[in-house]
């Protein structure tokens, strides 16, 4: 899905849902109405599945503390046993707005939510702690009883604070409706204004995208930070408090304009990976972002906007030329759609939720048009209706004239999403589990089962199908970006307190500083690097809590590996390096321990260079368990 980039995977195997009942993909494009019992029937499925993975009492996770989403009960090949902040936050959402869409069962989910994320939030690992400046809610995952996750993994993330803050500014707005401001101001916002003033303070800084490959600046997580602090902004009015970093909106917005290229949405930017940076990213934030009330040329770029309309175009006529099971499928049908043509994870295959996706992007737009009741077509959006309505022409139509076909095009491009739906069903097994993937070739389901973000998709996708839209989050109010973009980024220092309202623990700082530690040691793919020494916060010489490094800076030219950490002014702490080796070979330590003075409070931030001084690493093979780079499977490290 995304938690792959950093840990060893198994060889593709396209047997592994055997033991699930009537696993084949199904046959045949089936008739509108025929959809419409398909999508009612996998929305109860999808929702139960969804359910299922969250604790304390979902079937599928035992173990798993109250309120923690479990992004799969797969714990080997892949390894998805554990709760994303951001996939948990996504999940909620969809959850709250069927809970205000009438489904009053799901209340206890959200209030056990809102505990566990009080609670999250103060946990220190291996991002930083939540003291003094929230870096610790950079961390990707956690354990699912919501202790820390301590392996190598592409982090920080920066998407998983502003999807959360979405979710519980929903939540919070339903409260307020409801008779419960104080509620909402007293517990609930606490949670918010600690997230939102992670992304003011950091929006303008790197991070790993939502598939945790790529670090740099991630479309999907930009677009999310926006929604985030402009909701924040007027949430915080409501409730008359202070909302620090949500001054930051405009400059969010006017950077999200630089992800354009003129033909299609470059989804990571501030980059170079080799790719053409054409990615199911740019839909995905679309639809989470999308507001029925958006004006089509906002600068949000809504579903409706005429650049999102081409991006879709360019990204599924790349998907009908990258998988075989789309051969022969004309422009105009929907595909089977994957994160990006460049893919190789699992085999690089179709992606159930963002299949769906599409599906939803397309029900988005229509929604807005009808909304508007007109639809402007211009030269860069032509491309895509010239697919559905060949006789389309750049012009303005209208739906209350008699002589446009405005109707016409509003039903040509909600049976282009109804195909897009279609597809998904001929490759979801009779029983309606949800996979991450499905095979390119066969359409067999592959990697984790019962992914619980495919199941989400699934109903939000049923539930823009339907016409159940949440509520305008004021796309419209958005303060309009400056004219142009500062070259320089600015951010606003955020202001962390522990939610203790909502549960989460007192927890306090002592005076640290900030200690970057970067040491030049060549690694082969698959092995990773630690810091190891005498201070709490890199293990205190337990090598099961070394403090795991980043290569996201590593070239052939400086081979960095690096980690920023707080520690307590004033301290003197020993620390070494120390290599962990892929195929379970154990570890490798550096032959010197080194000595590191901390500077006094108040004193100035420390970086390190270093160097590797010790043996290197070996590329292990063993005969079972652990596969070789011969075989293009993935291993821990992204050196």
């Amino acid at each position: 899905m995304h938690f792959h980039h950093l840990i060893a995977v198994a060889i593709v195997s396209l047997v592994y849902m055997s033991a699930r009942a009537n696993a084949e993909p199904r046959s045949g494009i089936k008739s509108r109405t025929a959809i419409d019992d398909f999508v009612d029937k996998q929305t109860a499925i999808s929702l139960q599945g969804a359910l299922n993975n969250i604790g304390p009492d979902g079937s599928e996770v035992p173990g798993a503390g109250a309120g923690f989403v479990v992004a799969s009960p797969s714990k080997v090949d892949p390894p998805y046993f554990y709760t994303w902040t951001r996939d948990s936050a996504l999940t909620l959402k969809m959850i709250i707005d069927e809970f205000i869409f009438g489904n009053t069962s799901l209340q206890s989910y959200i209030e056990d939510y809102v505990h566990a994320q009080a609670v999250l939030q103060t946990v220190s690992n291996p991002s930083g702690t939540f003291l003094p400046v929230g870096l610790g809610m950079g961390e990707p995952k956690y354990q699912v009883d919501g202790t820390r996750f301590n392996g190598a993994w592409g982090r920080p993330q920066r998407d998983g604070p502003a999807l959360r803050a979405i979710a519980l500014i929903t939540y919070s707005n339903w409260l307020m409706e409801n008779g419960q401001s104080n509620k909402a101001k007293n517990i609930i916002w606490p949670i918010i204004s600690n997230d939102l003033s992670y992304v003011g303070q950091y929006w303008n800084q790197t991070g790993f995208d939502l598939w945790e490959e790529t670090q740099g600046s991630s479309f999907f997580t930009i677009q999310n930070q926006h929604r985030a602090l402009a909701q924040g902004t007027r949430l915080a009015k409501d409730l008359g408090v202070t909302c620090t970093g949500c001054d930051q909106a405009p400059e969010v917005l006017c950077f999200l304009q630089s992800f354009w290229n003129g033909n299609f949405t470059v989804s990571n930017i501030n980059v170079n990976n080799g790719r053409t940076g054409l990615d199911g990213n740019s839909i995905l934030g679309s639809i989470s972002t999308f507001d029925i009330d958006a004006h089509c040329d906002s600068p949000t770029l809504q579903p409706c906007h005429s650049k999102s309309l081409a991006n879709f175009k360019v990204l599924i006529d790349t998907f009908r030329e990258t998988y075989s099971i789309n051969s022969g499928i004309p422009v105009g049908s929907g595909v089977a759609v994957g994160r990006y043509a460049e893919d190789v994870y699992q085999g690089g295959n179709p992606w159930y939720l963002i299949t769906t996706a599409a599906a939803e992007f397309l029900y988005d737009a229509v929604a807005q048009w009808k909304a508007r009741h007109n639809l402007f077509v211009d030269e860069r959006s032509l491309a895509f209706f010239k697919d559905l309505y060949p006789v389309v022409q750049v012009r303005q139509y209208h739906s209350g004239n008699n002589n446009s076909p405005f109707a016409e095009i509003m039903d040509t491009v909600t049976a282009y999403a109804d195909s897009f739906v279609a597809i998904a069903e001929k490759y979801i097994p009779a029983d309606g589990s949800l996979a991450e993937q499905f095979d390119r070739a066969t359409g067999v389901p592959l990697s984790a089962i019962d992914l619980t973000w495919s199941y989400a998709a699934f109903v939000t996708m049923s539930q823009r199908r339907s016409g159940r839209f949440p509520r305008s989050w004021g796309s419209r109010n958005t303060i309009t970006p400056p004219a142009t973009c500062p070259t320089s980024h600015l951010s606003t220092k955020g202001v962390y307190v522990p939610a203790t309202a909502a549960g989460a623990p007192n927890v306090t700082s002592s005076c640290q500083i900030n200690v970057v530690f970067n040491v030049n040691a060549s690694t082969y793919f698959g092995e990773n690097l630690y810091v190891l020494g005498s201070a709490v916060d890199v293990g205190a010489w337990d090598v099961e809590n070394a403090l795991p490094m980043g290569a996201g800076g590593y070239t052939s030219e400086r081979p960095l590996w690096s980690v920023s950490a707080y520690l307590d002014a004033g301290e003197t702490a020993s620390y070494t390096y120390v290599r962990q080796e892929n195929c379970n070979q154990g570890w490798l330590y550096e032959i010197r321990n080194r000595t590191l003075t901390v500077p006094a409070c108040g004193g100035d931030a420390v970086t390190l260079e270093d160097a590797w001084a010790g043996p290197g690493g070996r590329l292990g093979h063993a005969e079972l368990s652990c596969v070789d780079d011969e075989l293009g499977i993935k291993g821990y490290s992204i050196s």
